[in-house]
C-alpha cells in the first residue's frame, strides 16, 4: 500500500509524495551469506567530508532543531531514545556515503531489535536492523530500502560487531517545472557485501523526515527509533553530475 501525498509548491505545480508502506506478506527473504572478517574503521579519503570522527557531533543538529544530544564515548556515537533523529548541517546531492553501525546485544525481535536508519536527504531510508537470525518482513529487514526493495542477501554480522554501509547515491532529477525527470537511485554494499545494484527510489520512504520530492540536495539523516544502535566513522564524497 502506497499513502500518496500532494503538495503545492509556491511556483503552483504539484509534487507527489509517495510513501511505501511495506507488503508484508509478499516479498521472499534474501539468502544468507557470511560477510569476511569485520575490518578496523575504513580510513575516509583525502576528498571526503568527515561528518563524525568519534569525537563531536558539532557537524549533526536535532531533527526539527536543537543540538544532537546521543551520547559520544570510545569513538561511536549510541542512539539515545527519546533523544530525536539527528542529521548533517550539511546538505548532499549525488554522494558516495560510508557508515559503520553496531547492533546492541539486548536482545528483542522483529523490528524492537536493533532498530535505526540512514535516510538519504532525509528522504530515503536504508534500513539498519539486527537482521542476523531474527525475522521480520523482508522489505523492512536490515539493508532493505525501506518498504520498497528487499536486499540482494542478509549479509548482517552478529549483535555486537561492527558493520558497515557503502552507498552511491544519485539524486532525483527534476525539470525546469518541478516535475520529476527521474527517480533517485541507490547501490548499497553492507559489510562489503552488494546488496543493492543501482535500484530506483519510488520516492521518500516510511517515517522519512522530509516527506515530499523537490529539486535540491538534502541532509544525511540517522534514526532515533528507541534502540541503542551506535554509529561510528561517518564520511561523505560529493559525486560529479
Amino acid at each position: 500500500m502506497k499513502l500518496i501525498q500532494w503538495t503545492a509548491l509556491a511556483a503552483g505545480t504539484l509534487v507527489v509524495a509517495v510513501s511505501a508502506q511495506p507488503a508484508k506478506e509478499q516479498a521472499k527473504a534474501p539468502p544468507v551469506v557470511t560477510p569476511g572478517p569485520s575490518a578496523q574503521p575504513a580510513t575516509p579519503p583525502s576528498d571526503a567530508t568527515v561528518l563524525f570522527d568519534g569525537r563531536s557531533l558539532e557537524k549533526w543538529e536535532k531533527v526539527g532543531g536543537g543540538t544532537a544530544a546521543w551520547s559520544i564515548a570510545d569513538g561511536a556515537t549510541e542512539v539515545v531514545p527519546g533523544a530525536g533523529s539527528i542529521r548533517t548541517k550539511q546538505a548532499f546531492g549525488d554522494a558516495q556515503i560510508h557508515v559503520e553501525f553496531r547492533m546492541p546485544k539486548d536482545g528483542g525481535e522483529g523490528q524492537g531489535r536493533g532498530n535505526s536508519g540512514v535516510y538519504l536527504q532525509s528522504k530515503y531510508e536504508v534500513q539498519v536492523l539486527d537482521s542476523f537470525k531474527n525475522e521480520t518482513y523482508p522489505n523492512g529487514q536490515c539493508g532493505a530500502v525501506y518498504g520498497q526493495h528487499v536486499p540482494l542477501v542478509n549479509a548482517c554480522r552478529e549483535p555486537g560487531e561492527w558493520q558497515t554501509y557503502d552507498i552511491v547515491f544519485r539524486e532525483a532529477k527534476f525539470n525546469a517545472k518541478g516535475e520529476r525527470t527521474a527517480k533517485a537511485r541507490v547501490t548499497v554494499l553492507q559489510n562489503g557485501v552488494l546488496i543493492h545494484d543501482n535500484v530506483e527510489i519510488d520516492g521518500p520512504t516510511g517515517a522519512a523526515a522530509v516527506t515530499v520530492e523537490t529539486p535540491g540536495a538534502g541532509p544525511l539523516m540517522l534514526q532515533e527509533h528507541g534502540n541503542k544502535v551506535q554509529y561510528r566513522n561517518v564520511w561523505a564524497r560529493e559525486l560529479g553530475k
